[in-house]
């Protein structure tokens, strides 16, 4: 394990100590980003299988009701199509099969933050669930990444007592930058560990509609010039951070966003995105800036959160 945190002030404009910068000033993300190491694209998908999901509790506004209602057989054929998708496209798809008891663990994006380091050293940012009903699936994805030959490393649940993964730390496509949103789900401290210990910039952006609980349901990265987003889930600081780095801002309507989980789709190669069935303006804007979308079914998964985004975590096999 690695613990550790360096605390920073946090009216600072750039934290720069030591190998930490964490940046929250759109006049310096331009360079910064320039700047960035390249980071290779991710050539495998690892998707825990759907046998045990289930909505069991209420932890996000949108399993409200949902309670008992999933229908597995469904869920199961929905997976798959997205498995297949994945496959289709060129990725490895590794299957980590679901626990009983863990009925989220299919949302495999929230359990950990998998990054290279500048040696091409594969490295896994464990999770500390916000949510205690959840906190017993991380174990699962340790024990894969030491499998296959992950470094593994945990935040100091004392400094950082929440990071909920990828759903909320989402790396810029192609370079060694990470988004990284807080307020629901993560601990805004977390960007500064995280910045510290493997030497990579962080742009905070700070969430404030209770909807959209993690990054990965109101910003998807499409290429590193593109970026699709649903602008009500954030503060006009976060705002003017995303329009100072991409060129191409398109915003998903409040129906798409909300209830289709547009922003939870997904774009692993910077022009195929993968996306929810029936987000008609998103996709329109999508094939206007040169993109191919992917429909796919999630209906089942909508139920308690989470959509195509948050069912897949992009990693970096031999």
């Amino acid at each position: 394990m690695f613990w550790g945190c360096r605390n920073h002030p946090n009216h600072a404009l750039i934290i720069d100590t030591a190998m930490s910068t964490v940046i929250t000033e759109p006049e310096s993300l331009a360079s910064t980003l320039e700047e960035a190491d390249p980071l290779p694209r991710p050539t495998a998908v690892l998707m825990a299988t759907p046998g045990h999901f289930s909505v069991d509790y209420v932890i996000n506004p949108h399993m409200k009701d949902h309670v008992g209602t999933v229908n597995r057989e469904k869920a199961r054929w929905q997976w798959e199509v997205i498995r297949d998708k994945f496959r289709k496209l060129g990725f490895t798809v590794h299957e980590l099969p679901g626990e009983p008891g863990l009925p989220d663990m299919v949302f495999t994006a929230n359990q950990s933050l998998p990054l290279l380091d500048k040696n091409g050293r594969k490295h896994a940012l464990m999770s500390i669930m916000h949510s205690r009903q959840r906190r017993d699936e991380v174990p699962f994805f340790e024990q894969w990444y030491r499998r296959n030959g992950y470094e593994v490393h945990y935040p100091d649940p004392v400094s950082v007592p929440d990071f909920e993964g990828m759903g909320d730390a989402i790396w810029h496509f192609g370079k060694r930058l990470l988004w990284g949103g807080y307020g629901y789900r993560s601990s805004r401290n977390v960007y500064d560990f995280i910045s510290g210990t493997f030497d990579v910039p962080v742009v905070p952006l700070e969430l404030v509609h209770p909807s959209f609980y993690h990054l990965a349901t109101c910003f998807c990265v499409l290429s590193s010039k593109a970026v699709l987003i649903y602008p009500p889930a954030f503060t006009q600081e976060g705002l003017d951070l995303i329009h100072a780095a991409f060129p191409v801002v398109i915003e998903a309507p409040e129906q798409e966003a909300r209830d289709l989980f547009a922003c939870n789709a997904t774009c692993p190669d910077g022009r195929n995105v993968i996306i929810q069935k029936g987000c008609h303006d998103v996709n329109k804007a999508l094939k206007a800036n040169g993109f191919a979308f992917h429909e796919v079914e999630t209906s089942e998964f909508l139920k308690s959160g989470g959509s195509v985004f948050c069912m897949k975590l992009m990693l970096w096999q031999p």
